[in-house]
């Protein structure tokens, strides 16, 4: 039998019993933490015209791609561990193990392209921490709102628009003081997350062995399903925050600098827009909102491909494309939360943001070749609109097929006959459907 895709724990320590007062202090020191994280992420990215103008490199796509190829796949182990670790211990961790790659690169990594892809090597692990704080704000929140808060904690990602506004002039002072000052800022983080911060009340850890928790999270349909989607939504809005320095310099002949803040624009709008697919996917289904994200991106992305050169038309459409992406990766997770056991949505979160990580490894690698060879980004705009258009229709699949009700019965009642020996988070139940049948809203929304 697969592994149960939609029961939910109920137990004297669920959500419910937590307050107002923890669930905010909870909600705010794991978004602080993405957003430092991701700061740290994003040091190399706005520096990239730069070290081609000293020539470090000719092109710096692989540059910014390596730190997020290795922020995605670190993810998949990070997620499962914050299931047997949990989140007070991981987003600590990581944000104090991050300083030693941020300084290796300020003082010592950026000044030779070699030692630039082994620091942004290590400087990796900061992006793995997306998959600790998505599964520790699920617990803290009911059901019905854990989109919203999901949503709220996706704003974190604003970690990269402080890397775009603060790196560039920084390091116009002093060439090592925006790695300073980011590892200064994560180890006064690190500190106060690991002394105030709280696990859930009904986190208990996960026993099983992490070769078999990744195992049992790969049979789940939705773990696939959400991949994709995810890759797609969180993907393109990696890789443009990343490449967009680039792609403007490129195609529209900005200066650095000026790049940098219109990334960090782009960047703005997606950290906005993300709450607010979460927000809509707790009141109108995660089916619905993600079908007008994904329109949205697909539209930008073909009328971006005929290269508009008027400063108004290309800016709107790069804002409405970064809207589309805030709010399919809010709806994303949204999706993850109202249809997944909350013991496993750690390790689903694992995969699902190495996915979205991948997704945005990728695009620079393919950008930096077009326009090697043409000169020309067109060709990737419209491939682009060409994986948006099959997202949707993955969207349409999920929305149009949702899980019978004898599936969703077997599977509450072969999470009921489990053994609960002590742990909450193996024994079955939902938050919001007495009936056990364990139905979503979406899954309501398609059968009404």
């Amino acid at each position: 039998m697969s592994q149960p895709e939609m029961h939910q724990p109920s137990t004297a320590g669920s959500p419910a019993s937590a307050t107002n007062a923890q669930r905010t202090r909870a909600l705010i020191f794991a978004t602080l933490g993405f957003t430092v994280t991701f700061w740290a992420w994003s040091l190399i990215s706005p520096l990239g015209p730069h070290f081609v103008e000293e020539k470090l490199t000719d092109d710096s796509a692989l540059l910014v791609a390596v730190p997020v190829l290795v922020g995605s796949l670190g993810r998949i182990v990070v997620g499962a561990l914050t299931d047997r670790l949990g989140g007070r211990f991981m987003m600590s961790f990581i944000a104090l193990i991050t300083v030693i790659p941020v300084l290796f690169v300020g003082f010592i990594g950026q000044y030779n392209y070699a030692s630039l892809i082994v620091g942004g090597f290590f400087l990796g692990v900061a992006g793995t921490s997306f998959a600790v704080g998505v599964p520790y704000v699920n617990r803290w929140f009911p059901k019905e709102s854990r989109g919203s808060a999901i949503g709220v904690y996706g704003m974190g990602m604003g970690g990269t628009a402080i890397a775009a506004f603060t790196t560039v002039p920084l390091y116009n002072i002093w060439p090592q003081l925006p790695f300073v000052v980011a590892a200064v800022v994560l180890v006064i983080y690190a500190l106060l997350a690991f002394t105030l911060m709280r696990n859930p009340p009904d986190w208990q850890p996960v026993r099983q062995s992490l070769i078999t928790t990744l195992g049992q999270t790969l049979s789940v349909k939705l773990t696939w399903q959400a991949a994709y989607l995810y890759a797609l939504a969180f993907g393109g809005y990696v890789a443009f925050s990343v490449y967009l320095p680039t792609y403007l310099n490129n195609d529209y002949g900005l200066e650095p600098a000026d790049a940098s803040l219109r990334m960090a624009g782009f960047v703005i709008v997606a950290v906005i827009t993300r709450p607010l697919g979460g927000i809509l996917a707790d009141r109108l289904g995660a089916v619905k909102t993600l079908g007008v994200a994904y329109s949205l991106v697909a539209i930008c992305a073909i009328a971006l491909s005929f290269h508009p050169v008027e400063f108004i038309v290309y800016s709107s459409e790069f804002i409405a494309m970064s809207a589309g992406f805030g709010m399919a990766s809010g709806a994303t997770f949204a999706l993850i939360a109202q249809r997944s056991d909350p013991a496993r949505v750690g390790s689903i979160t694992g995969f699902v943001g190495a996915a979205g990580g991948l997704g945005g490894f990728v695009p620079p690698l393919l950008l930096g070749a077009m326009w090697s060879a043409t000169h020309d980004y067109s060709l990737g705009l419209l491939l682009l609109a060409g994986f948006t258009v099959i997202a949707l229709l993955i969207t349409l699949w999920i929305g149009a097929n949702p899980p019978t009700t004898a599936e969703a019965v077997d599977h509450h009642d072969s999470a009921a006959a489990a053994p609960s020996a002590g742990s909450s988070a193996e024994r079955a139940g939902t938050d919001s459907d007495p009936t056990g049948s364990g139905i979503s809203d979406d899954d309501k929304e398609t059968r009404s």
